[in-house]
């Protein structure tokens, strides 16, 4: 599995609906880029200034929401994910 260095997580991609409440079958160029993922590792943490190690606020299994140009994106194994740093994300979903 892939482990984040430092104040990073990886969060597997939540694909939306391919069709429309309506049943319209969207193609892939009229989706957008989910903005919504599951935390599926976490990093050690961010250090400070003055050399402090300071535990990251997202945990494995969180389903979070991030900014919509924010991190790289990877494939692993056949599956995508997203590597992006602590700040990137706005919101925990609960």
């Amino acid at each position: 599995m892939l482990k984040p260095l430092g104040d990073r997580i990886v969060i597997e991609l939540i694909e939306e609906d391919q069709t429309t409440a309506s049943g319209i079958v969207l193609p892939d160029s009229a989706k957008e880029k989910p903005l919504e993922g599951k935390v599926v590792a976490v990093g050690s943490g961010r250090i400070t200034d003055n050399g402090e190690k300071v535990a990251l606020e997202v945990a494995q299994g969180d389903r979070v929401v991030y900014s919509k140009f924010a991190g790289t994106e990877v494939k692993y194994e056949g599956s995508e994910y997203l590597i992006l740093r602590e700040s990137d994300v706005l919101a925990v979903i609960q």
